[in-house]
């Protein structure tokens, strides 16, 4: 795998983890998403890409 979307892939991973868990517990849940989903959601959208 090229090294550049290796650590773009990382980066929109870390990037997707910090907003998500600067969400309040009440805006994710408007989003449907568990704090413990935040990680899975995180790598699948790291992986769309």
């Amino acid at each position: 795998m090229d090294i550049r979307k290796t650590f773009r892939k990382w980066s929109a991973y870390n990037q997707t983890v910090r907003e998500l868990n600067a969400l309040g517990n009440r805006e994710l849940n408007d989003l449907g998403i568990n704090r413990a989903d935040i990680q899975r959601f995180a790598r699948h959208h790291a992986s769309a890409l």
